[in-house]
């Protein structure tokens, strides 16, 4: 297995592909794991000439877990979150790379356009949101199975992915065989309820990017499902309208996930975003 460090934290990453190509570093949402990223998805992006890398955020997966179970105050920011990014690139001595951030990961990789902005080739924010109150909120259903009780074991763990799905997933693509199987080899490879709370203060208390994305000159993509009740579909335009020059790319039927139907939807748009 392989390990980047950034200070006292070690990310768990591994990668795809050719390392002398263009990399593409993959950051994940609130708790989940960097195999949410399939090996397939991977595959199919690093195909036209791509190195992909994909790693554990902190206090998921196989990366490091805060020793601080009921903080006072948030343990860690976005800001320690895109530098852990970045550590995983200076591990794999990458200088600039093409980042795709989903839903927190894609504020991890806005907040990396705005404070490193010269390690980032390119960048796609998808079902994201720039911290703004006034957008991008939950409906009132989902924000309830969000702060549904935490899992305490694989069945309750399952139950709550398969849970989740029906109210914030792609509503044509619901299928329970392929999301408990997700589910299990989630929970096996680890299982860190804990890790859920210290993300979402990050998220809280990093407060709002516009203001700071205004200045941004990376070159961005937004992407947002119109069936997405975790984050509304204005977080995604709001990040598009503050951007200069971002594209924004509305996908219909498309909730807070990336299912396996919308692959080729996904990757070609990214793909032509980067210049393949």
């Amino acid at each position: 297995m392989a390990y980047a460090h950034h200070g006292d934290v070690r990310l768990y990453y591994d990668t795809c592909g050719d390392p002398s190509d263009p990399a593409v570093l993959l950051v994940s949402g609130l708790a989940r794991q960097c195999i949410n990223y399939h090996d397939e998805f991977c595959q199919r992006l690093a195909a036209p000439g791509y190195f992909v890398v994909r790693f554990d955020n902190r206090d998921v997966g196989l990366s490091t877990k805060s020793s601080e179970r009921t903080p006072p105050n948030a343990p860690y920011l976005l800001s320690d979150m895109a530098r852990d990014a970045l550590a995983v690139l200076d591990e794999l001595g990458v200088d600039a790379a093409h980042v795709w951030g989903a839903s927190m990961g894609g504020m991890i990789a806005q907040t990396m356009a705005i404070e490193h902005p010269g390690r980032l080739l390119t960048m796609t924010s998808m079902m994201s949101t720039t911290g703004d109150p006034d957008v991008g909120q939950p409906s009132p259903e989902a924000l309830d199975v969000l702060r549904a009780p935490r899992p305490s074991d694989r069945e309750s763990y399952v139950a709550q992915r398969l849970a989740q799905d029906l109210v914030w997933g792609s509503p044509a693509c619901h299928d329970e065989a392929r999301l408990v199987e997700a589910a299990v080899e989630a929970f096996e490879r680890n299982f860190h309820p804990e890790g859920v709370a210290r993300q979402m203060m990050a998220i809280s208390a990093s407060g709002s990017r516009s203001s700071a994305l205004a200045r941004v000159s990376v070159a961005t993509l937004v992407v947002h499902g119109d069936c997405d009740t975790l984050i509304d579909v204005s977080g995604g335009r709001r990040t598009a309208e503050v951007i200069p020059g971002a594209r924004f790319v509305l996908v219909p039927g498309l909730g807070h996930d990336y299912p396996p139907e919308y692959w080729d939807q996904l990757i070609a748009l990214v793909h032509e975003h980067m210049g393949a």
